[in-house]
């Protein structure tokens, strides 16, 4: 697998979830930021520049979606171009997708996935981003 060399930050509320998806991003030779909420997420971003985002769309105190809407204003005051924000989720329904995207964020992938299914959506939008 490529090597990406990217700062990634991982907005994600279940420390195991946490822990499995830094250990991927890490052997893909990502740097990884990790926060438990949408609340931190949007600090974050304000702290540290990221070159891609992986966003759950469940957690506690400020969701993924509003999360996403937030940094997605805070990007358009600012005028500095979005970074790419990929939408984690349980749910496969097809209406999530649509949800997913409508929210303001770029793409999706459902849990559980595998490393090279992750590599493969961070090759198509960190190339974008180039």
């Amino acid at each position: 697998m490529p090597r990406l060399n990217a700062h990634v930050l991982v907005a994600e509320d279940n420390p195991v979830n946490q822990t499995v998806v830094a250990e991927m991003l890490q052997e893909l030779g990502c740097r990884v930021d990790i926060v438990a909420n949408g609340s931190e997420a949007v600090e974050a971003i304000k702290q540290h520049s990221y070159d891609l985002i992986l966003m759950d769309v469940q957690m506690p105190e400020l969701d993924g979606y509003q999360a996403t809407a937030i940094i997605r204003d805070q990007e358009k005051v600012a005028d500095t171009a979005p970074i790419p924000i990929i939408a984690v989720t349980a749910n496969a329904l097809s209406g999530s997708q649509e949800e997913c995207l409508a929210a303001g964020m770029n793409d999706y992938i459902s849990k559980p996935f595998r490393q090279s299914q992750l590599a493969a959506l961070l090759q198509q939008w960190l190339s974008d981003a180039a």
